[in-house]
């Protein structure tokens, strides 16, 4: 598809393989905004970290005819996800850029056009987007001014993103549980556990002990999930996962009061046996704690488990933990209780459906947004 833009083509298309190092320099030249500035870069592939994204993935990219540079990038993702406590499979857009020289055009219209075009394929009814409340460029666009062709973007939640600094573990009363890590053996229980007890929140996504062990989610190892027994059973899970072989975050900035008081926060750091922050063009040594699912929404499993995530973190050499939970999810403000950075971002329903009804069915459940799958 060709669209003509200001005197200039702009071809989109899907990406090939020949693509990949023209994707990987997009990201690194341009990095998202915030009182953190990063870079969310794919090395040594962008391909390699695709199939975390669903079970089906398209990357989108938008090209300068003349000079053959990709201007804009975007992928549509689909998965299996809980809705209303019943699997369904829901769409993801994201990994949206734009390339600095190429903003205020008419990429995102074009782009949209692109990607209605993709959606009669019928594999999802409708998408899940966030973005991040300090990037009021994309809210502007996508959200308050967006063109009549636009999908409807309609707000299902806020999500918070805690980046958890790693230093010395601590201890959590646990008399009546027992933490273990996954297995080979075990993993089947443990997607049966996810399934029954994910439910409960939307968006959870739907997974099997093969996709516990399958590219859908590179580099989680079955000892990387750490499980609570009560009386036999499982009672919670929660896991360590390290994608920083596909997937990094490089700090290219510091802004705000941030910025301000980052020669106290180093200092202060290192007295409690912590890493100080990155420097522009350091990567975040970080790893996500994911599947965060509790039976019950029982408190006091969840302290334990983040405890022995927050350890297996420090005993890695991990320098943050980061942990994405709904603004209205039972579970946040225990996890509150560890010092953190917070980044937040609205969630979004995204549709066609003038009548609303992908967005309307969702009932009052907490929606539980896995962001290592973003």
């Amino acid at each position: 598809m060709i669209v003509p833009d200001d005197g200039m083509s702009i071809r989109f298309d899907l990406a090939t393989g020949r693509d990949d190092a023209a994707i990987r320099r997009l990201l690194a030249d341009n990095p998202v905004p915030g009182r953190v500035t990063v870079a969310y870069e794919r090395e040594p592939s962008f391909a390699l970290g695709c199939a975390t994204l669903g079970d089906f993935c398209q990357v989108i990219t938008a090209r300068d005819d003349a000079s053959g540079e990709i201007a804009a990038l975007a992928c549509r993702a689909a998965r299996p996800m809980f809705v209303n406590g019943r699997p369904q499979h829901v769409g993801y857009l994201g990994q949206l850029r734009v390339d600095r020289r190429y903003r205020g055009r008419w990429l995102v219209s074009g782009g949209f056009r692109f990607l209605r075009a993709l959606h009669d394929d019928g594999r999802a009814g409708g998408y899940v987007a966030t973005v991040t409340e300090e990037n009021r460029e994309a809210l502007g666009v996508l959200v308050a001014g967006a063109r009549r062709h636009f999908p409807r973007f309609r707000e299902l939640g806020r999500l918070v993103t805690l980046a958890i600094p790693v230093g010395r573990p601590r201890r959590e009363p646990r008399p009546d549980l027992e933490l273990g890590l996954g297995s080979e053996r075990s993993l089947a229980d443990i997607a049966a556990f996810l399934r029954e007890h994910g439910a409960r929140r939307q968006l959870f996504p739907v997974v099997t002990g093969d996709d516990l062990r399958g590219p859908a989610t590179l580099g989680l190892e079955p000892s990387d999930l750490v499980v609570a027994l009560r009386g036999g059973e499982i009672a919670g899970v929660l896991g360590l996962w390290d994608q920083s072989a596909y997937k990094q975050t490089v700090v290219r900035a510091y802004g705000g009061a941030l910025g301000r008081v980052r020669p106290l926060y180093d200092a202060a750091a290192r007295l409690r046996g912590r890493r100080p922050l990155p420097r522009p063009g350091e990567r975040l040594r970080s790893a996500y704690a994911s599947f965060a699912c509790v039976a019950g929404d029982d408190r006091g499993v969840f302290r334990a488990l983040l405890a022995r995530v927050y350890a297996l973190a420090a005993e890695r050499g991990h320098a943050y933990l980061l942990l994405g939970l709904a603004g209205n999810d039972p579970l946040l403000d225990t996890a509150r209780r560890y010092a953190h950075i917070p980044y937040h971002s609205r969630l979004y329903t995204v549709s066609w459906d003038d009548g609303g009804a992908f967005h309307e069915q969702f009932d009052g459940r907490a929606p539980h947004v896995e962001i290592a799958l973003l």
